[in-house]
């Protein structure tokens, strides 16, 4: 509360809860079920479909759906649930998106995300939570990501030691593919065939 307020920004819009894991006490799963609470609570007329998501809920969209012209990472708000049916409408940057029943698993509350679903956007605020429960994730490179999405301003909540065990474990990024090898073996198919 006292952050947004003294820094003019709007809790739901502009700030950006960014976690190393889903799981775990400071795991994205736990944070957005506090957050929607605190954030957008339940009144007594409230609405809700099969995945828990309320009428002003800020959302993901989980998968590049070129259909709907939605894609992996944009953000959005819930504008309307009919639990009858199961579908949500959701304002995905100004258009209104329309999620069938078979749909709503795109989707997935966004209070908080992942630092690694974060890569490539940015937010005017970040709030990064670090905690030695996280141990398996924790890098150099990991709070380099974190703390270059937030334009405006950048809070750490951290345990001492998980900022220690970030800073000092540097971690080179595997790629995972087969580019090379199908290179070497058109060089060799080339070379044998000359």
């Amino acid at each position: 509360e006292r952050i947004p307020k003294k820094f003019g920004l709007d809790p739901l819009r502009d700030v950006q809860v960014l976690t190393p894991m889903h799981r775990g006490p400071a795991g994205a799963d736990v944070l957005n079920e506090r957050l929607q609470q605190a954030l957008n609570p339940a009144g007594p007329s409230a609405q809700a479909s099969t995945r828990g998501m309320r009428v002003g809920d800020k959302v993901m969209q989980l998968r590049n759906d070129y259909g709907r012209d939605v894609f992996n990472g944009d953000l959005g708000f819930v504008l309307h649930v009919d639990p009858t049916t199961d579908q949500v409408v959701v304002d995905m940057d100004g258009r209104a998106v329309v999620y069938e029943r078979s749909q709503i698993e795109e989707l997935t509350l966004s209070y908080a995300c992942s630092i690694h679903k974060s890569q490539g956007s940015e937010y005017p605020a970040v709030v990064v939570p670090l905690v030695t429960a996280h141990f398996v994730m924790l890098s150099r490179n990991l709070l380099y990501t974190a703390v270059t999405r937030g334009k405006r301003l950048v809070v750490l909540v951290a345990e001492p030691r998980a900022v220690s065990m970030a800073l000092s474990q540097v971690r080179r990024e595997e790629r995972h593919s087969y580019l090379f090898k199908r290179l070497a073996d058109a060089v060799q198919r080339r070379r044998g065939v000359s």
